[in-house]
């Protein structure tokens, strides 16, 4: 299955002035910023990091195709893409379909109201439990939650640029917490990490989101993509 958080983005972004985005309500634009990410942006963090960056707004946060998800030995984590932690059938615009956005001023009811569910939904998406209690690596940015001269104690993980902090939280099954063994040194908020362990459909509400899973992460290793 095709995850709907990949598959929107990538539409919206061909279809570019044909969504009309001005045209939304503020509160729902900010919202769509959950889901559609600026070009601005990406290049904004690979000028900063030097370093090409996996695409998640349009590839669902997949690993890089040099680095394959593939079945691991006993002693090493199955690389996995962020499609793996939505159920299949999951739908998070299932009671959102048939409404016209466009039609919705900023101080319409109807579009507080529509904000409000869309949160409720995405706060409580369901984890997938076929991956529960395996061991696995994945990529993402950090949204640091707890600092520490020895380095960061637990962050999010979240599929793509700005997410959390430039714009509203993604749906909860799309947001990992992690739990460093050991303190994980040098980071920046939206560094871009491999994070490795067992992973876990545990709820953890935050000031920055609601987490859907947690990594008691064995490894945060900075990411890299292999150069041809």
């Amino acid at each position: 299955m095709k995850n709907a958080f990949a598959t929107l983005p990538a539409r919206a972004l061909a279809a570019g002035a044909a969504l009309a985005l001005p045209a939304l309500p503020a509160a729902l634009v900010a919202l769509a910023g959950a889901l559609l990410l600026p070009a601005a942006a990406q290049a904004q963090a690979q000028a900063r990091d030097g370093v090409p960056l996996m695409k998640p707004p349009l590839q669902g946060a997949a690993p890089p195709a040099t680095t394959p998800a593939t079945p691991a030995s006993p002693a090493a984590p199955r690389t996995i893409q962020w499609e793996a932690l939505v159920p299949p059938n999951w739908d998070p615009f299932k009671d959102f379909k048939d409404l016209n956005f466009q039609l919705l001023d900023d101080g319409d009811p109807r579009a507080v109201k529509m904000l409000k569910r869309m949160r409720e939904v995405w706060d409580s998406a369901p984890a997938n439990p076929a991956i529960e209690g395996q061991s696995v690596r994945i990529p993402g940015f950090v949204v640091p939650l707890e600092d520490s001269k020895e380095g960061l104690k637990e962050f999010l993980l979240v599929p793509y640029f700005g997410a959390c902090i430039h714009s509203p939280p993604p749906p909860a099954n799309q947001i990992i917490h992690v739990l460093p063994r050991t303190p994980a040194k040098g980071l920046r908020s939206m560094d871009t990490v491999w994070v490795s362990g067992p992973i876990r459909a545990v709820r953890t509400d935050s000031y920055m989101g609601m987490s859907g899973y947690r990594i008691e992460a064995v490894q945060v290793a900075p990411y890299e993509e292999k150069r041809r």
